[in-house]
This record gives C-alpha cells, structure tokens and sequence, in this order.
C-alpha cells in the first residue's frame, strides 16, 4: 500500500530519516548436539511444516573414546580435541541466538570414569551444558529420528542405531496401528516406550536393547588378532552372542511386512559403495532400500580390498575406514539373524531425534500428510 504524505507537507519534504524495515518475523531456532565414542555433531534448524529446515551444522571426528577399553578413562588428548570442537558448537550457538536445544554425550561419557570431571570441564571452558543420556533415551531417539523412513506397509519394525561405543536395536510392532497412521504412531514414542495412549493409534514396543558394542569399542576388543578375514569373523560372531538377552533374537521373522532402518556411519557408507558413488550424495542415500544379499556383496568386496584397499576406496573414507569392518560386522551379525528385502538407510540419528522431539513438545511441527 502506498504511504501517505502527512497534510500540509510540500511536494518535497524535509529529509526525515526512517526506522529500517522490520525483518520478517523468523521461527524459533532449535539445536540439537550428539556427543558420541567417535564423533561431535551438531544441527541447527527451524521448523518447517512437519519436519524442520537446517540453518546451520558441524560435525567432527574427535575419538573421544580413543583408548577407553584399555583404561577406563577419556585421555588428555580426547579431550582436548573434544572441547575444541565443542568451542565452535558453543560460537555458532551464539551467532544464531538459539535459546532451545537438547546437548547430550552417549556411551563413552557414560562408561568413563573420569565421565563427570569431563563434563564439569566442558561446562567451564565452554559454557556447554552436556547431558549425559541414558541407553533407553538414546534408543528413542533413535526411533523418533527414522519415522520418516517407515514404509506403510510395515508392521514389524527393527531399528537399529550402530554407535562408536554401543548399538541400540529396538523392535516396534505397527499391526494394531492403520497404515496412514503408523509413522505418527513411532513419532510419539518420543515419550517413551511404554506410554499408554488408548485414545490414539499405538506403537507396540516388544522389546529394545542397547548392546555396549559399537565400531571403535568392538574393533578395540580383537585389535590383536591379525588376520582380517579371522578378525571380521570373530567381531560379527561375538556382537551376535550379545544378542541372546533380546526376545525377538529368539523367533524367526518373515520378510513380507519386515523392515529394518539402519541409521550410522556404516550404513551409509555401504550405501554409498553399493551405488558406486565416488563422492557422497545424501540425497542419494537417505531413504534408499538395500536387501540382505545387496549389503553382503558389499561387505565380501570390502573383504575383499583388505586394509590397503579399504584405505584407498574414495567410498569408504579415510575417517571411516578404520572402523569400518567393525560396523560391517555388526551389520552381517543383524542380517545373520534376520534377512530382509528391505533396510531403509537412514542418513539421520540421535540430532535429528531431538530436534523432532523439541519442536514436537512445542507443538511448532504441523501434522504429517500421507
């Protein structure tokens, strides 16, 4: 609309110097930061219909883990690198003004002795407030970050979340939940597993558990063993054995309506290997379903490479390719013991997780369309 001269003001006014234009009216900005054995990643985001719009991320590899196994304790150097990078986490934060945000540290901070001095270290030297999250809290976040992914016509659901320290499986029953609904359904299991919710569609969580083995801690435990192939063996036999205690381990499961999401850094980089990628796309590989026998192939060819070959793949990455058997292991344990024609990859974790949760809380996230 055009503005209106005041009465009584000439053709040309006296120069009369304006406000700026108000900026438009921007949503709140949510963060999100996940601490792990292996890496330091952060999201910044907005809400943006019924999911969220990334403003702004950071992530690093730090091994805060490194030589965890062997002492017992995070080392000077693990953490030294780690509150480096948590120095740039906490000036992004301050440059986009972000008041909501969920900060947490997982497996090595829980299992370190020196766990608590380094928390109340990061807090002095950075301003972070960390907290340290239980397995069950990891385990559902875990679930809320791969709703998405969920097929309509799933209705038995595995997630699993392969960490640097532990890996999370957690087994969702959708039978009782309509197609349309069901991705809503495992969304809600952000307040918890076992919430009573008689007047809405309900996930059935059978069981869940969080085995203290991811790709450092597990290629830690069989660095003496020489051999590659042996030490592959040895890793996905052993990670299998720590899968006795959880009940769907115990029954055979059929592919028709079975489905696995897979989110972690191996995942994504046999995603990235089967697709021949020579540089990593994530709108490529995020959602992408891979069958048991695709994932094999991959994992007899890294095999097949040996050390030298894994460390010169473009696919793999000089990060990962250190651990990246260790989570193939895990991985070819899971297929192992329940084959599927359909692993959704997941390019997405514990970040996203509680970012949903955040704006979930808030109610700021519009509800899904199918």
């Amino acid at each position: 609309m055009t503005p209106k001269r005041p009465e009584g003001a000439g053709a040309f006014p006296d120069t009369v110097e304006s406000p700026a234009p108000k900026p438009p009216s921007r949503a709140p900005l949510y963060a999100a930061l996940d601490l792990g054995t292996n890496s330091c990643r952060m999201l910044i985001a907005e809400p943006r219909g019924a999911s969220f719009r990334v403003v702004d991320s950071f992530s690093k590899s730090v091994q805060l883990g490194a030589g965890l196994e062997r002492t017992g304790n995070l080392s000077k150097a693990s953490i030294g690198r780690t509150i480096q990078a948590l120095r740039v986490c906490q000036q992004k934060l301050r440059r986009h003004k972000v008041r909501r945000m969920q900060l947490v540290a997982t497996e090595a901070t829980r299992r370190a002795a020196n766990g608590a001095a380094f928390m109340a270290r990061v807090k002095r030297e950075t301003g972070l407030k960390l907290d340290v999250i239980s397995p069950l809290e990891e385990a559902q976040l875990a679930v809320v970050s791969c709703a998405p992914l969920v097929a309509k016509q799933t209705e038995q659901l595995l997630v699993v979340d392969i960490g640097g320290g532990s890996t999370e499986l957690v087994w969702i029953d959708l039978r009782d939940v309509p197609q349309d609904a069901r991705r809503g359904a495992i969304m809600r299991l952000h307040g918890g597993f076992h919430v009573d919710a008689d007047d809405v569609p309900r996930a059935k969580v059978v069981d869940w558990i969080s085995v203290p083995l991811g790709v450092a801690t597990l290629r830690d435990q069989f660095q003496d063993v020489e051999d590659d192939g042996a030490r592959f063996a040895l890793m996905s036999w052993f990670f299998e054995e720590n899968l006795a205690e959880f009940a769907p381990y115990k029954q055979e499961q059929k592919r028709a309506g079975f489905q696995i999401v897979g989110t972690s850094g191996t995942v994504t980089t046999v995603a990235a290997s089967h697709l021949g990628l020579k540089r990593y796309d994530r709108n490529r590989v995020d959602g992408l379903c891979m069958t048991s026998d695709e994932i094999d192939k991959v994992i007899r060819h890294y095999l097949a490479l040996g050390p030298t070959g894994r460390r010169n793949d473009p696919r793999i990455g000089l990060d990962r390719q250190a651990l990246i058997m260790s989570g193939a292991a895990i991985l070819q344990a899971l297929l192992r013991c329940w084959p599927t024609d359909q692993l959704s990859v997941a390019d997405r974790g514990l970040r996203e997780g509680m970012l949903y949760a955040q704006m979930s809380a808030d109610g700021v996230l519009e509800d899904e369309e199918d």
